[in-house]
């Protein structure tokens, strides 16, 4: 039977909350260049849909992992779907002043922050999937396994390829096959690998 719309409007808005709050304090106690700090908390607290957590989240809950345990992986697929968007938005690549209803990373950073925060949110995302906690909850075999989903999900076979092709097709009509490839690369690699690592975990 499928669940109501209210209900899954409620667990995304429950389960988002939960991420959030981890995410507000992934950097507490770290000796971390203080606008290199502020940069990549500026992007990370920015809001959206946490629809990528939320369903790694989701998917473990379904393969009876308590919400909790899942938190580290979550929090590690925003993330890099952060980063991306932080170095998405750069001049080098879509030239975006606005992101979420706010200027863009690099509009109040600067362009070598932006690049940075990317970064530190990229190698960040795989701390927090391989942290003593995760082992905790789920085991080095499992916490490794869907690291290594997100790594090949995020990376050139997945949404670094896909960014390749949208650079590559821009001003030009593009077949459906393109973009769908495209589109696969960039956006559902992400989505696959929410799920997939809340399944492992």
């Amino acid at each position: 039977m499928m669940m109501p719309v209210s209900r899954m409007k409620e667990l995304l808005r429950e389960r988002g909350h939960m991420v959030e709050a981890c995410l507000a304090v992934a950097f507490d106690g770290r000796p971390i260049p203080p606008r290199l700090r502020d940069s990549m908390q500026y992007s990370l607290q920015a809001g959206g849909k946490r629809l990528r957590p939320v369903l790694c989240l989701s998917a473990a809950a379904l393969c009876g992992l308590p919400i909790q345990d899942a938190l580290p992986f979550a929090s590690a697929i925003e993330m890099v779907h952060t980063y991306s968007l932080v170095h998405d938005d750069l001049p080098c690549m879509d030239n975006d002043d606005m992101r979420r209803g706010k200027p863009s990373n690099h509009k109040v950073y600067g362009e070598n922050y932006a690049l940075l925060a990317g970064d530190g949110l990229l190698t960040k995302a795989f701390e927090t999937a391989l942290s003593s906690e995760a082992f905790r909850n789920v085991g080095m075999e499992r916490a490794a396994y869907a690291a290594a989903v997100l790594a090949r999900c995020a990376g050139e076979y997945g949404m670094v390829g896909g960014q390749c092709i949208d650079l590559a097709t821009e001003n030009r009509t593009v077949s459906l096959d393109e973009l769908c490839e495209k589109d696969t690369g960039k956006t559902a690699n992400l989505i696959m690998a929410a799920c997939m690592m809340g399944c492992i975990a």
